[in-house]
């Protein structure tokens, strides 16, 4: 009787051990499968833009940066056109913003791109309006200094369609390859009027001054963005253009005169 006791109780003590022995191994294999986080964005974001973005852009990229303290944004301002050229021919481009659908469309290498802002033109003048210019009809003057862009660029192209839309034959001096050089040639006093995008007008107020004209709803300007599939960051890339189309990246857009799509 004694035997048979002290062996339960031995067989006992064997199960408590053995039980507690597998209730060991969960316990050191577990861990909060959500605790990992989303590794920090890093590295430097190559942002190819269209020249009317310089200002708006200039300001997201410092945004963005401060947002992810880990990544440098650089930019690439220029004709739509001719940064479109760029990148076809390899240039290391994360983001591509178009000032047109159609530059945007000559990238072979991109990601649905999605329209984020639009723009019109606006007659832009010296402060003073020295040359005493008064609306569309005064671009053919081959009295006045004019300056637009060549057709080949956006603003040249939405030029070219307000001026068929006026039934007006423009006598330019200067053809730019892109609309901030446009806006300089005014801000400087080199030409008497340029037709620039309204946003330029606006960020040149203490240059220049702004005309309005009706032909202008006949050429607006959407502004479509995308990463580019052979993206150097492609995560960094991802983020930015997120970023663009955040409600913080509308209002850096909107105080800039661009509309909403």
């Amino acid at each position: 009787m004694f035997r048979r006791t002290a062996l339960a109780a031995l067989a006992a003590v064997a199960a408590l051990t053995f039980a507690g022995c597998g209730d060991d191994t969960p316990a050191a294999s577990s861990s909060p499968s959500g605790s990992s986080s989303t590794p920090a964005l890093s590295g430097t974001v190559n942002v190819f833009a269209a020249a009317s973005l310089t200002g708006t852009f200039t300001q997201l990229g410092k945004d963005f940066e401060a947002a992810n303290p880990g990544v440098k944004v650089t930019f690439n301002f220029a004709g739509s056109s001719a940064l479109a050229q760029q990148i076809n021919q390899g240039a290391p481009a994360d983001v591509f913003a178009s000032a047109s659908p159609k530059n945007m469309d000559q990238v072979t290498d991109k990601i649905t791109p999605t329209v984020f802002v639009t723009n019109t033109l606006e007659i832009a003048v010296p402060k003073g309006n020295p040359g005493k210019v008064t609306g569309l009809q005064d671009f053919a003057d081959k009295d006045k200094k004019i300056a637009i862009c060549a057709v080949q660029v956006p603003c040249g192209a939405a030029a070219d369609t307000v001026f068929k839309a006026a039934g007006i034959t423009p006598q330019p001096d200067s053809l730019e390859q892109d609309v901030k050089a446009v806006l300089t040639k005014v801000g400087l006093g080199e030409v008497d009027a340029g037709l620039v995008y309204k946003t330029d007008v606006l960020s040149a107020k203490d240059k220049v001054e702004g005309i309005e004209f009706p032909e202008t709803n006949e050429a607006i300007n959407e502004y479509p963005i995308a990463t580019l599939t052979k993206a150097p960051n492609p995560d960094g890339a991802k983020a930015f253009v997120a970023y663009v189309l955040s409600d913080p990246g509308k209002a850096v857009m909107t105080a800039a005169g661009f509309s909403a799509p």
